[in-house]
């Protein structure tokens, strides 16, 4: 008896310790149904937590409120406001990305992080255009300086011509590689591919490398153009490659090649309708026809009228 006297003593005291080190502590007692008699409960803790408790309750409120929110429909403004809702960090960052593929670096996990943008794609195919059509203006120039037969005219045309290659390449090629996908995950179940946007996206960002290309390309040596074109094309089928093998390595080994090689050799294909041609290949204009020496034709006598 003496003994358990004993021990319920030693436990108030530690108690009456604590208290007297935090005399800020609340305490609650516990029923003696739950505990038994002598045990005390201290709860250490200050006021301040409930209204770090009401803070934390508010943020889960809001947060609940904005996923409730009614997305606008893709007919209005604000859903495609959101597509162009990036800084300059962040554009500067993916074209880094795009610039420097690294194996196992995906481009949209790593730099997408599910938020594609469509500000970036949409002015480097703009960029990319104008750069083809002025290059393209200013090699018949250059041409025209060392060979005066060629004759040089603006080719305004070049403009609509080239927007309209690259704007169709960064929006067909994107649509029909996701709608395939698409098909191949009801085949495969394991396949996940990317959204529409995020494949517009990964194609956009890509061909970035092309502008600075471009115009290193009116420098007029043809093996420095070429190695400066095989180097572009190295660089922004890597990043396709590296973005695309997570997803395709899920489906069978044919099916992965026979799209991996489609991807390279359309954007090979692209590559080389950029790279202008060569000073050689530019027509001069035509030549007006020389016309023969006046032969002097001797007049014929009249003939005789029958009466």
């Amino acid at each position: 008896m003496a003994a358990a006297d004993e021990l319920a003593f030693h436990e108030f005291e530690e108690a009456t310790n604590l208290l007297a080190e935090t005399p800020d502590v609340a305490t609650t007692s516990i029923s003696d149904q739950l505990t038994p008699k002598g045990h005390v409960a201290v709860a250490v803790g200050s006021g301040g937590t409930y209204g770090a408790e009401d803070e934390v309750e508010e943020s889960d409120k809001t947060a609940l409120l904005q996923e409730e929110k009614q997305q606008p429909g893709f007919w209005t403004f604000s859903y495609y406001q959101s597509f162009f809702d990036v800084d300059t960090l962040q554009v500067l960052d993916r074209i880094k990305g795009s610039l420097l593929p690294r194996p196992g670096h995906s481009f949209v996990r790593h730099h997408l992080r599910n938020r594609p943008d469509l500000y970036g794609p949409f002015w480097i195919c703009a960029t990319l255009a104008f750069v083809l059509a002025i290059t393209g203006n200013l090699t018949i120039v250059l041409a025209q300086r060392r060979d005066p037969s060629i004759h040089y005219g603006p080719q305004f045309h070049k403009v609509t011509v080239a927007g309209i290659t690259i704007y169709c390449y960064a929006w067909l090629v994107p649509l029909a590689l996701w709608a395939f996908l698409q098909w191949r995950k009801g085949v495969r179940e394991r396949m996940g591919p990317y959204t529409f946007l995020e494949t517009v996206c990964v194609y956009g960002y890509s061909l970035f490398i092309f502008i600075p290309t471009v115009v290193l390309w009116l420098i007029p040596v043809p093996w420095l153009q070429w190695l400066f074109g095989a180097l572009a094309l190295a660089l922004s089928t890597a990043g396709l490659v590296f973005t695309l093998w997570p997803i395709v390595r899920e489906d069978t080994r044919l099916v992965a090649s026979l799209l991996l090689s489609a991807v390279i050799l359309l954007h090979a294909l692209l590559a080389m309708g950029c790279k202008p041609l060569p000073s050689e290949h530019v027509a001069p204009p035509p030549q007006a026809t020389s016309l023969p020496p006046t032969i002097l034709l001797t007049p014929t006598p009249p003939r005789p009228m029958a009466t």
